[in-house]
């Protein structure tokens, strides 16, 4: 029984098309040859009447949007709707054919161009066929796929939105012989003037989903234009494509780097001077930024008129790691003087060795004293009384050395006052200390009762105590100039910080598509997603 009635329904369908086709060709030829149909002519009654062509877009796919030149690629269908006049028929004539599809290439066509063409194509070059119906009306639909002009506007690069414009009019016929609506300004069949603006002019029923760009809205308006050229006016509809830039992939590969790289910067400064690695990083991170500079410059178009969002955070990169490189010579410069060749001023001592610690929250070790490593529990007095015991040892031990010579022959007692060891004298601390200057006078008439060794033993150790004085205090000085080096490294550390979080956050966040929160018009009109 089912293939029975597919039978049926197949026999049906067949005779319908075997009786309609002679009639389709009897009006195609009824219209273009009987009537003399020429598609040369206006299709109007009379010449002094206007005919209005009802003009539609749809928009299909958004091919590509070339920043550099400048050119946005798109894949459109050209609606067109006009009356004409000689196509008319009565379908009861035709056996109810209310419809023919008859190639655009013989009928009269609007000259549609893109005025803003940045191709060689400025109409449309596949002659698809047009429908007409009884009453006259003819819908041409061709695809098309144009190259128009679109001035970028590349200051919040890559967080921008961008206004792109297709500008369609008739190149021939003037606004007297020729009216341009929009498809959507119509109340049935009468054109509708009193608005020239279309909110949702362009048809993303079938547009498929970009990669790079959300579509945020597809306004029209409908103008009237006088040229230079003739006197007559001319209307055109100049739809309006506002798409927004998706950011993740320049965020992830473009923006993050600058940002690591910038924060890079401050990390110079919490390196240690004697490392020897300071300089070496600021150049690699200069280097670095040299790279994203390149990359940027084949991204964004070659335009002197504004300085894209990302152009400038990489020139403010660059200048403060250009800052860190003149900054981390001064501190290295500092942190390697010696007495030998600088003086430290009274006021540098003061600055960076008792005022900035205390408002950079840095705490200077105190020196540790080599009699006190040891024996860091033992209290001060009994430091003191441990130094004269020693110091009591040590004249008892040279009394009882040079006492054995007393007794010699070469060594003979002379005089009631002898002195041993009275031009050293022994401090609180257990070392020699000269006492020329008080009693050279007194004894210098006196005979000495020990050898000459020894008293050049003991000149050789007063020079090595003043030696070893001068040394710590040159180590003193240069452990001055390392912390002052370490102080003007943490201030300049909290300075860049404070630099780059605000200099981040000052470029980056003022673009406005951050703060844009509507939802592509695309995602909601498409029925491809």
């Amino acid at each position: 029984m089912n293939l029975y009635s597919e039978f049926l329904l197949v026999k049906q369908y067949t005779c319908r098309f075997t009786i309609a086709n002679p009639e389709a060709k009897r009006l195609y030829e009824e219209l273009i040859k009987v009537r003399a149909y020429n598609k040369l002519i206006r299709p109007v009654k009379n010449n002094s009447e206007k005919l209005t062509v009802y003009l539609g877009l749809r928009l299909t796919q958004l091919l590509d949007v070339d920043e550099k030149n400048q050119i946005m690629t798109s894949n459109v269908w050209l609606k067109q709707l006009w009356i004409d006049e000689h196509l008319k028929w009565n379908p009861l004539d035709f056996y109810n054919l209310t419809n023919i599809s008859i190639p655009a290439s013989e009928l009269w066509r609007p000259d549609m161009v893109l005025f803003n063409n940045a191709d060689g194509n400025y109409e449309v070059t596949l002659m698809t066929k047009a429908t007409v119906y009884y009453d006259g009306r003819v819908i041409w639909e061709p695809p098309a796929i144009y190259k128009s002009s679109c001035t970028i506007d590349v200051e919040f690069f890559p967080f921008d939105i961008q206004h792109c414009q297709m500008k369609f009019g008739s190149w021939t016929y003037s606004g007297e012989q020729v009216d341009l609506v929009h498809i959507n300004q119509t109340n049935g069949s009468i054109p509708v003037y009193g608005n020239n603006s279309v909110p949702y002019a362009i048809d993303l029923t079938d547009f498929y989903r970009s990669v790079e760009w959300d579509i945020m809205g597809v306004p029209a308006n409908r103008n009237i234009r006088k040229y230079t050229c003739c006197p007559q006016t001319y209307p055109d509809i100049t739809f309006l494509i506002i798409i927004r830039r998706k950011t993740l992939f320049y965020t992830v590969n473009l923006i993050i780097p600058c940002v690591g790289i910038s924060f890079l910067t401050v990390l110079t400064f919490y390196l240690p001077s004697d490392s020897g690695e300071k300089v070496a990083l600021c150049i690699s991170i200069l280097l670095s930024l040299t790279v994203f500079f390149l990359l940027l410059a084949e991204l964004i178009p070659p335009t002197s008129l504004v300085v894209p969002l990302v152009g400038k955070y990489l020139l403010f990169t660059m200048i403060l790691v250009t800052l860190s490189i003149v900054v981390t010579v001064v501190v290295l410069n500092i942190h390697f003087r010696s007495p030998l060749t600088h003086q430290m001023p009274p006021w540098v001592r003061r600055v960076f060795l008792h005022v900035l610690p205390k408002l950079l929250w840095m705490r200077r070790p105190k020196t540790i004293d080599p009699l006190h490593y040891y024996t860091p529990s033992v209290n001060q007095s009994h430091m003191k009384s441990s130094h004269r015991a020693a110091a009591a040892a040590l004249t008892t031990a040279t009394a009882s050395f040079v006492v054995p010579l007393l007794h010699s022959s070469s060594y003979q007692l002379r005089k009631p006052k002898t002195r041993l060891l009275d031009d050293y004298d022994v401090d609180s601390d257990g070392l020699e200390v000269n006492d020329n200057d008080l009693k050279h006078n007194h004894h210098s008439n006196e005979p000495s009762l020990y050898p000459h060794e020894i008293k050049k033993a003991f000149d050789g150790l007063k020079c090595i105590a003043t030696h070893m004085r001068q040394e710590d205090e040159e180590k003193k000085v240069k452990e001055e100039w390392k912390y002052v080096a370490l102080v003007i490294d943490r201030l300049f550390l909290y300075i860049f910080t404070t630099a780059c979080v605000a200099g981040t956050c000052g470029i980056i966040l003022q673009a406005p598509s951050i703060y844009d929160n509507r939802k592509p018009i695309d995602a909601m009109k498409s029925n491809r997603f």
